[in-house]
């Protein structure tokens, strides 16, 4: 039997997973203040209740926020039985006016002492073909119980998820960075980086995105590192069963894109 034969039925059951996938998730860019909040109200609930993060907070509200959030574009992934976030991340785009304290990103202000690529360095590259992606935040209720620790492991929901649908969470995270990634080619961006975990390159690695780290440990709520991609690299590296995926979250996601940019460049001519 050949290898092509042998990969067969696992393609063909990735095929199922996605279409399941896409079929139970809506792939949302916040275009509303109420819609931005679920987000940061996700954030919240993950990085200062369950992690207990040190991090900017609305106390009023229970949102997590910071300054870039403004500037930034917000996807959500929702379940569309339930109706319930399952998870949020964020592209950040930097300022382009020099003045601006957003000018950068944050990889440059929270880690800038520990980039140390001799050549991949955001003030190396065209400022106007920068992003950054982070503040990936999956909903506990969407993960399975065996991930959550017991002392972090507060009630679950009752959301009486299907045997099916649980097999699909852990396609969110992966969902989440190919929302994130279609925005960086839909909003003509090249150059990518991200502060993350060891494991969450990993984890992307195995869906064909090869991040090349780009500094030292930094400690920011744990060891991380700075990482970057280039997006048209990127795309040619990924896995074939994950480019009908992409494709259809990218079509979703355009013409909400041209609504996000009408409403943030009338916004910031009233």
């Amino acid at each position: 039997m050949s290898s092509q034969e042998t990969n067969r039925p696992m393609r063909s059951q990735n095929h199922i997973l996605f279409t399941q996938f896409l079929e139970d998730y809506r792939f949302i860019l916040a275009k509303t203040p109420q819609e931005k909040n679920k987000s940061l109200l996700l954030r919240h609930e993950v990085f200062l209740q369950e992690l207990h993060y040190e991090m900017h907070e609305d106390q009023t509200k229970n949102l997590e926020t910071d300054e870039y959030d403004e500037s930034s574009i917000h996807c959500l992934i929702e379940h569309k039985r339930s109706g319930q976030l399952a998870g949020c991340m964020r592209l950040v785009i930097p300022s382009t006016d020099p003045q601006s304290k957003l000018s950068k990103l944050p990889v440059e202000v929270q880690g800038d002492q520990w980039l140390n690529h001799e050549s991949i360095h955001p003030s190396k590259l065209p400022k106007h073909q920068l992003c950054e992606v982070s503040r990936l935040a999956i909903s506990r209720n969407f993960r399975s119980r065996q991930q959550i620790p017991s002392q972090t492991d507060i009630a679950f929901t009752e959301s009486n998820f299907t045997a099916d649908e649980e097999r699909t969470f852990p396609l969110i995270a992966i969902g989440l960075f190919l929302c994130t990634y279609s925005l960086v080619g839909l909003s003509g961006k090249k150059h990518v980086f991200a502060m993350m975990e060891p494991r969450l390159p990993r984890l992307l690695a195995l869906s064909g995105f090869h991040f090349t780290q780009v500094s030292e440990t930094i400690e920011y709520h744990g060891a991380r590192h700075a990482y970057y991609i280039n997006h048209t690299k990127a795309e040619q590296e990924m896995h074939d069963d994950l480019m009908p995926f992409y494709r259809h979250i990218r079509s979703v996601l355009e013409p909400q894109l041209e609504e996000v940019l009408a409403t943030k460049e009338s916004t910031s001519f009233a």
